[in-house]
């Protein structure tokens, strides 16, 4: 370690003094941060586990890191101890003494050996030597170096670790309740796409969970232009599509859970409607055998059956509703229902249809009678010609199977001729004037 001569200017005794409670501030910092690092938690967990990826190979490197920091710390602390004993030899130090402290703080009198090729990483350390000399001012910049990439690795792992696994955690418990919920209302794997849904998320969730714990820098965002150790944050893209799948079965498995509280309610106001529809359509094949018999010359629509195909529908429900088939049950009734409302409105449009020519009659007979009362309140109720056409037209509307167009004939020819009845007269000149007419 023999040298030529001091590195510049020879120190005095304040300039080593200085320098002396500088190097012993900064040794205290470095040997703080070492022991902090020693003891970080992310450390001690990059330790204890089975390290996979990128993870794994970074972690050898900066296992060798802090080997050879602890190593140049080593030598920074012995080489300022070799300085302190220099310089308390004596109160005022000799030529000599200043001397070998100014080769001591300023030259390079730190010697490590083997120092890169002790597994550090190569940018970092340069290429392999057997032996490295510093100054004790590169050997801390080194060694801040070093300090700076080990804590980086180590604090981004721990943050991955932190905040990942416990989230996922919680995810897998809430997928487990899940589950059973969905098992209970009839979503099953092979079943439901929703139950397929269930198990392709717990597989996706195990696979993460294993992968965040074995290689969490997988998981490790650097935020660019950061050079603060730890800089980045863990990105959790696969957990939130995970989560977001799961709130989609979730709402999927409330619908089924509606279905399942409104099943018997929603069934029971379909039997209603049907049975409405099929009393409609009986009562519109009874008009029609009436309309048949009663009404002559009058075109009438057939009347459908029951709607069978419908009642089978309704019965498979009500099966589904019986062995819980839940997801099954919603989709059929929401068809259902729209289907049996369909029906009833069909059904009352065929009686409607149906039972049009007995309304022409009622109405037809409304009229004859409505005139009758007329013409019976202006005291035209013996009136010949009036009787006569009243009983024509009542024979005929009362007359099976009456003639609709025949008989409407005949009612417009009462009408006519109580309207004639009714027509005031043209008084004689200077007669008196008949208002027998006047309403």
């Amino acid at each position: 370690m023999s040298v030529a001569g001091p590195p510049g200017p020879v120190m005095d005794r304040d300039e080593v003094d200085r320098a002396l409670v500088r190097l012993d501030a900064e040794h205290e910092a470095i040997e703080t941060s070492l022991l902090a690092l020693q003891d970080h938690a992310g450390r001690r967990l990059l330790e204890g586990a089975r390290l996979t990826g990128t993870t794994h190979e970074r972690w050898l490197g900066t296992e060798a890191q802090i080997t050879l920091l602890w190593t140049y710390f080593d030598a920074y602390a012995g080489a300022l101890n070799t300085a302190r004993e220099v310089r308390e030899r004596r109160r005022w130090p000799n030529r000599d003494d200043l001397l070998e402290l100014t080769r001591l703080l300023r030259g390079q009198s730190v010697t490590v050996a083997g120092g890169s090729s002790s597994g550090a990483a190569p940018s970092i350390t340069g290429p392999a030597k057997l032996t490295e000399q510093f100054t004790l001012e590169e050997l801390v910049a080194r060694m801040n170096d070093l300090y700076a990439h080990s804590l980086d690795m180590v604090v981004a792992a721990d943050a991955v670790w932190s905040a990942l696994p416990a989230r996922i955690d919680l995810l897998a418990a809430e997928l487990q309740r899940t589950r059973q919920l969905a098992h209970s209302v009839g979503v099953r794997p092979g079943e439901h796409p929703s139950g397929d849904d269930l198990e392709r998320i717990t597989r996706e969730l195990t696979a993460l969970r294993e992968q965040v714990v074995s290689d969490p820098l997988a998981f490790w965002q650097p935020t660019r232009g950061s050079s603060a150790p730890g800089g980045g944050r863990p990105h959790t893209d696969r957990y939130d599509h995970a989560a977001r799948a799961l709130e989609d079965v979730r709402r999927e498995i409330d619908a089924v859970l509606t279905v399942r509280q409104d099943a018997e309610a929603r069934l029971g106001r379909l039997r209603d409607v049907l049975s409405r529809a099929d009393r409609t359509l009986a009562e519109a094949r009874s008009a029609r055998g009436e309309v048949l018999a009663k009404i002559a010359a009058s075109e009438v629509p057939a009347v459908s059956g029951p709607p069978t195909a419908l009642q089978e529908q309704l019965a498979m429900a009500a099966d589904y509703r019986r062995n819980a088939q839940w997801h099954r049950l919603s989709p059929l009734l929401e068809s259902l229902e729209e289907k049996a409302e369909d029906e009833l409105l069909r059904a009352r449009e065929s009686l409607t249809a149906v039972t049009a020519p007995l309304a022409v009659r009622a109405e037809l007979r409304g009229r004859l009678d409505a005139y009758k009362a007329k013409v019976a309140r202006h005291g035209l109720a013996e009136d010949p010609v009036l009787i006569e056409r009243y009983d024509a037209a009542r024979r005929m509307l009362w007359s099976a199977p009456c003639d609709l167009r025949v008989a409407e004939q005949a009612v417009l020819r009462y009408q006519q001729a109580a309207a004639d009845a009714l027509t005031p007269r043209v008084p004689h000149q200077g007669g008196p004037t008949d208002r027998r007419g006047e309403a």
